[in-house]
């Protein structure tokens, strides 16, 4: 029995489905069961947890051949309360459980101390889980591919669209979520001691300009990239609804300056199959079927 957290998103999603492709049992750890009725029709089974209830998911752990774990959408940026709670309940969780295994969702950069803001969560991810007395693998990816769906709308209406990442012809590690979890799939049937770091990008690297390039021929019209200058970035993110926008900007401070990126480098890392361009042709063909 497999246990994957998060199989209601992208990476968890594909990490189950791989699984029950081959005839894995799987169970996913929902705090939505209808949000989970895709992947029980599909033969999964459903452990009911808040990913801050140790027992809970302690419950859901327990005699798994392998436990993908990933931190919730949208955790905090910094080092939190809320963060802090669902990393005592997970080390509680697979400490008490003792599962064969354990595969985590890290990210680019989470070996660093500092400087991190949106990736801090994950560093603290690595710190809390990396000494306990089990297999462990960390698979920091790369920016999501998919994150570039967001200026599809822009360049088709508008044709101008921005980046905060500078300059715009510096290429950057980028990873389709498909590759992702089908590396996570990959390495919980996999057999191993101590800790692993797995890195993961995709087969090229991709610069803003690149992203403006496949948009306009996907598109067929011109699309502009502009650099959003650094004095201006609390106000854009801020227009677009970013609350707290300090932590996503040191993220973009450290990307810009080089300091997130991987511990490896670009030859230690693991490379997907998936271009950039299948991620953003893949949201156009979902769209027309919608």
């Amino acid at each position: 029995m497999f246990v994957i957290m998060g199989a209601t998103g992208r990476v968890g999603g594909q990490t189950a489905r791989t699984l029950l492709a081959t005839g894995r049992m799987v169970r996913i750890v929902a705090r939505n069961p209808a949000k989970a009725e895709i992947l029980a029709r599909k033969g999964a089974q459903i452990a009911l947890a808040a990913y801050n209830d140790a027992k809970a998911l302690t419950t859901a752990f327990r005699d798994a051949a392998g436990v993908f774990v990933m931190l919730p959408n949208g955790a905090p940026g910094r080092d939190s309360a809320e963060t802090r709670a669902v990393l005592t309940a997970l080390r509680t969780a697979l400490a008490t459980a003792r599962p064969a295994r354990v595969v985590c969702l890290s990210s680019i950069g989470a070996h660093r101390q500092e400087r991190l803001g949106l990736i801090t969560p994950l560093h603290l991810l690595e710190q809390t889980l990396g000494d306990l007395p089990l297999p462990l693998a960390f698979i920091r990816a790369g920016w999501f591919m998919e994150n570039s769906f967001r200026y599809i709308t822009p360049a088709s209406r508008t044709g101008e669209i921005i980046s905060f990442l500078s300059p715009p012809e510096r290429e950057i590690p980028m990873v389709a979520t498909i590759d992702i979890g089908r590396l996570a799939a990959q390495t919980l049937q996999e057999e191993w001691t101590g800790r692993r770091i797995i890195e993961i990008e995709g087969p090229r690297r991709y610069a803003p300009n690149d992203l403006a390039q496949i948009l306009e021929k996907r598109l067929g019209r011109s699309v502009n990239m502009t650099v959003v200058p650094r004095d201006q970035w609390e106000d854009v993110l801020r227009a677009r609804g970013t609350a707290n926008p300090a932590p996503q900007m040191e993220m973009l401070d450290g990307c810009n300056s080089g300091w997130i990126d991987f511990e490896g480098g670009r030859d230690g890392s693991v490379k997907g199959k998936t271009p950039l361009d299948t991620v953003l042709a893949r949201f156009f063909v979902t769209s027309r079927t919608a």
